[in-house]
């Protein structure tokens, strides 16, 4: 069995987490709620730089010695906006430090989706993003500084996780296309609030491509870092396809 530890800000898809677990062979996944503001997702106050705030290691040592006490054997932080709003340097150093203070291998969702969408071979991407315009650019700019090339982005201009947590399947989808560029080799929809690992197969079927999403990048993330490499689903999309 591996563990893999969450740090997961305030409450709102954390769900996405138990279904992948049932998908999963092997695979435990133990999410510690932190404290988080309920405020709009707009910069340059309340949104990214709160969420960043949030990400201090400060404000996440109670939950680092909770998933230390639960075996985990890596931990994320669960926050796309918690870290890009840094900077790629900035959510480098942001991930020594919180390595460093748990004694653990450490990373972040926006961390994460870099090295994800390298495993599917997307150099190139769109991204489809449920918050605000500069927010989005925001995310798309941490990618270009990870050495991506954002060849779209739309936003769906959600202000909040509360709000985010509302959307169903049928407006996933409907970002999902709109966002999609016909040279972008996969889709990143970032946000931890936006339940998506329900509809990873459908998403991917209409677009006839990769798409990485929040929640199930973050878990994937994890397993990189504890070096479980054979964790597959049929049902997580295209980075948890096996690989034989």
């Amino acid at each position: 069995m591996t563990t893999v530890g969450l740090l997961y800000p305030g409450h709102a898809a954390e769900d996405d987490y138990p279904r992948m677990e049932t998908l999963l062979t092997g695979v435990r996944v133990s999410v510690v709620h932190t404290d988080a503001e309920e405020t709009p997702a707009r910069l340059p106050a309340g949104g990214v730089a709160g969420a960043v705030e949030a990400g201090t290691t400060g404000r996440l040592a109670d939950g680092m010695e909770e998933l230390r006490l639960s075996g985990a054997e890596a931990v994320v932080w669960a926050s796309t906006r918690g870290a890009f709003g840094a900077g790629w340097e900035g959510a480098q150093e942001q991930v020594r430090s919180l390595a460093l203070a748990a004694g653990l291998p450490a990373s972040s969702t926006a961390v994460g989706f870099a090295h994800a969408a390298r495993a599917v071979g997307a150099k190139s991407v769109a991204v489809a993003a449920i918050y605000p315009q500069e927010a989005a650019d925001r995310f798309g700019a941490f990618l270009q500084e990870a050495g991506l090339e954002v060849l779209a982005t739309r936003a769906a201009g959600v202000a909040t996780a509360a709000e985010a947590a509302r959307w169903d399947g049928d407006r996933l989808l409907e970002l999902v296309r709109a966002a999609d560029h016909p040279e972008a080799r996969a889709v990143l929809v970032p946000c931890t609030a936006l339940r998506t690992v329900g509809h990873l197969p459908a998403v991917e079927s209409a677009v006839g491509k990769p798409v990485l999403t929040a929640n199930q990048v973050t878990v994937w993330e994890g397993l990189r870092l504890a070096e479980r490499h054979g964790a597959w689903s049929d049902e997580l999309g295209a980075l948890f396809a096996r690989r034989d």
